[in-house]
């Protein structure tokens, strides 16, 4: 293989695709990426065998050829070259030359018939979707994914579309995300995407992307950004009735401001740490909130004025999953619907249900 390619497009290629690398591997070539120099464009992918990212870059081919390099290797050396041009050329013993003005390096690859395929599916169902759309679904739920393995099905959201509505739901038992939106589509389909791989397309969608195309097999999904092919395997198993969780009455409603509720338990967090997980005790009654926190390094009290509709209550909550809960909704105000104080609280836009963020309380000692 013998290439010329600009630098800074190969290392940010090399940059993204080196996330989806093992970093530890009983297969040695999956902790490299893999270069294809074939027409007039290389490709670079990355694969550990759970989530694979390829891209493809211009490039000078004066001969074809395919070699895997180390990842973290190949990737500190593309940064730090000197000059725009990068000429890249192999021998047949898979040393690779890596040349950039008066800089040279040769390094040790590995042939590609050790790197596992990517996997490949039949698509059976693809959606197109405004990039900074699904951008903003994601991230407004994908913090309510748990990190529990032993319940695998959890690690990942599920996406549900249903006549012309996508909806992705996240739930890790003390707090839901759902958010949703209008698509253009007639697919109607569920499935789930792993957390991993919702925070590998975050971080290719750009402000300036227009559309995403999200294709689907029965085991695996691959979502089309730009230049870039994320494909991953779906978590396979039954995900919560979600539906059925969310409590169906009202007894106590609060419209608020979501800055000044967010700073107010910001305030109370203050007492609770990694090691001190106490609850931040809020009181509805008297149109106030009233919230205090008392830990090990001492006591917070703060209140807001708010109109409270409907009953008193008083409720506590993990200070992390409610400030998760606030801070990740896209709306100036957003209303708190009560059913009691160890019903799960929840948390939706005034106007419309675009989402629906739902947070289990802490049980409140009497004191």
């Amino acid at each position: 293989m013998k290439i010329s390619v600009l630098r800074t497009d190969l290392a940010e290629a090399v940059l993204n695709v080196s996330r989806a690398v093992s970093t530890k591997s009983s297969i040695p070539a999956l902790e490299g990426i893999l270069i294809k120099a074939y027409g007039e464009n290389i490709s670079v992918s990355g694969y550990d065998l759970e989530i694979g990212m390829t891209t493809n870059i211009e490039a000078t081919i004066q001969q074809q050829g395919e070699i895997v390099v180390s990842a973290k290797l190949f990737s500190e050396i593309v940064r730090k070259l000197p000059e725009e041009i990068v000429c890249i050329e192999t021998d047949d013993r898979m040393i690779t030359y890596i040349t950039s003005g008066q800089a040279e390096y040769q390094i040790v690859g590995m042939s590609s018939v050790e790197y596992p395929d990517l996997p490949t599916f039949e698509e059976t169902d693809n959606i197109e979707i405004d990039g900074a759309l699904i951008r903003d679904m994601i991230k407004q739920t994908v913090y309510a994914i748990s990190d529990n393995k032993e319940k695998p099905i959890y690690t990942g959201s599920l996406f549900e579309i249903e006549d012309k509505v996508l909806k992705i739901v996240a739930v890790d038992g003390y707090r839901m995300a759902i958010r949703k939106e209008e698509v253009d589509s007639d697919v109607n389909t569920h499935f789930v995407v792993p957390g991993k791989t919702q925070q590998e397309v975050l971080k290719l969608i750009t402000d300036g992307e227009e559309k995403v195309i999200i294709s689907i097999g029965q085991r695996h999904i691959m979502f089309k950004i730009n230049n870039y092919s994320v494909i991953s395997r779906l978590i396979e198993g039954t995900f919560l009735d979600y539906k059925s969780t969310i409590p169906k009455e009202s007894k106590t409603e609060v419209v608020v401001n979501t800055r000044k509720i967010v700073s107010a338990v910001e305030r109370m967090s203050l007492l609770n740490s990694d090691k001190i997980k106490t609850p931040v005790r809020c009181v509805f009654e008297n149109d106030e909130i009233k919230f205090s926190c008392i830990s090990a390094v001492g006591k917070a009290n703060d209140t807001i004025r708010v109109p409270v509709i409907g009953d008193n209550v008083e409720i506590g909550f993990n200070n992390k999953y409610l400030l998760d809960a606030l801070r990740n909704t896209d709306t100036d105000e957003v209303k708190m619907i009560i059913n009691g104080g160890l019903s799960p609280m929840i948390i939706t836009p005034v106007k419309g249900d675009s989402f629906i963020n739902l947070v289990v309380p802490m049980r409140l000692s009497n004191g």
